[in-house]
């Protein structure tokens, strides 16, 4: 692979052209210029990115990415988010106005300044960078990692701010490298890098009820979407239903990180759902709310009324399956009502 592929031309067909920097994607690439490229998870995850290439040469990162089907490697597609020019390129792909960047992402160098405990298995990381902290409620950023060579997608907890402070809330997953790393290695005072922000499911203005729901680590995007939305709801006159998943009453957190906001317990309200009480639980008074999985438990709550509300959601992949399911089929939530990106 070339060690430099500083401006390399990208053209799309019936498209604009942009320059590639560095080891940039051509996702990236795409993205710093502010074009719409369709996308969602940004590493490989999702497929949303699958271009052909029609001319050039690009190096690949992650040849078994997820994201593509066999039937789509053998019809020759590519990841934009995998793939690196290695010079002139052209590529075929309709692009998606609504992935225009509002904001355009940029690399940051950023410190580690504090570590603070959530639950048993999850933490929230504070970074310093020394620009502000732009990008909107809702999104990710992608954190590098150069010791092992290799890049996540972290959700932002807080709020956009000139003092360049971002939160991520990050659940350990066994064996997960990069949150081994971050949970045993980095120390405050530690320096990588943050390139971001990406995502489509930021907060849109509230012209309707909102529904968030998170599991897992999930909880992140969907904070920094409730605050950011807590302002707004008592001026606008909407309310906002926070459903937070977790499999034990141990890896409760939403309602503490919620009640400080204005508007709790009124215009907004949060219900913790655990799918695995142990029957001490109960016995104990250490849970008596609601059981079971969490998009049921929205189902019973909403039901029919779901296709009143602007919905957000993240979390794991099954959860995330599940509500799609819930909202697309069985109860006609119009699509453009639905916001949320895919991780694997």
């Amino acid at each position: 692979m070339s060690a430099d592929t500083t401006g390399l031309p990208v053209t799309l067909v019936s498209g604009p052209s942009f320059q590639v920097q560095g080891q940039d994607t051509l996702l990236k690439g795409a993205l710093r210029a502010g074009i719409g490229f369709p996308y969602e998870c940004s590493v490989g995850g999702c497929g949303s990115c699958k271009f052909d290439l029609v001319e050039g040469e690009v190096h690949t990162l992650w040849a078994e990415a997820p994201g593509l089907s066999p039937r789509d490697r053998h019809k020759g597609k590519r990841l934009a988010c995998q793939s690196v020019p290695l010079g002139p390129v052209t590529a075929k792909l309709r692009l998606d106005p609504a992935c225009e960047p509002r904001i355009r992402p940029l690399r940051q160098s950023a410190t580690l300044t504090r570590v603070e405990q959530v639950t048993h298995d999850m933490r929230q990381f504070s970074f310093r960078t020394p620009g502000p902290a732009e990008f909107l409620a809702g999104q990710y950023a992608l954190l590098q990692f150069p010791a092992l060579g290799l890049q996540r997608a972290y959700s932002m907890s807080n709020l956009p701010n000139p003092q360049g402070e971002w939160q991520f809330i990050v659940r350990r997953v066994p064996q997960g490298a990069g949150t081994g790393h971050l949970f045993d290695q980095l120390q405050p005072g530690d320096v990588l890098e943050i390139d971001g922000p990406y995502g489509m499911a930021w907060l849109r203005p509230p012209e309707r009820d909102l529904l968030c729901i998170a599991g897992g680590s999930g909880l992140a995007p969907m904070l920094s979407v409730a605050r950011a939305a807590a302002p707004l709801l008592q001026e606008t006159g909407r309310r906002l239903h926070f459903y937070f998943g977790v499999r034990t009453p141990a890896d409760r957190a939403a309602q503490a990180l919620l009640a400080g906001l204005p508007g709790y317990g009124d215009r907004l309200r949060c219900e913790e759902v655990v799918s695995q009480p142990s029957a001490d639980d109960a016995r104990q008074g250490g849970w008596t709310g609601a059981t079971g999985l969490v998009h049921e438990v929205v189902d019973a709550r909403l039901g029919e009324r779901l296709a009143e509300h602007e919905v957000y959601f993240a979390g794991p992949p099954a959860m995330v399956q599940a509500v799609t399911e819930l909202l697309m089929v069985r109860r006609a939530v119009p699509y453009g009502q639905i916001h949320f990106d895919r991780f694997f």
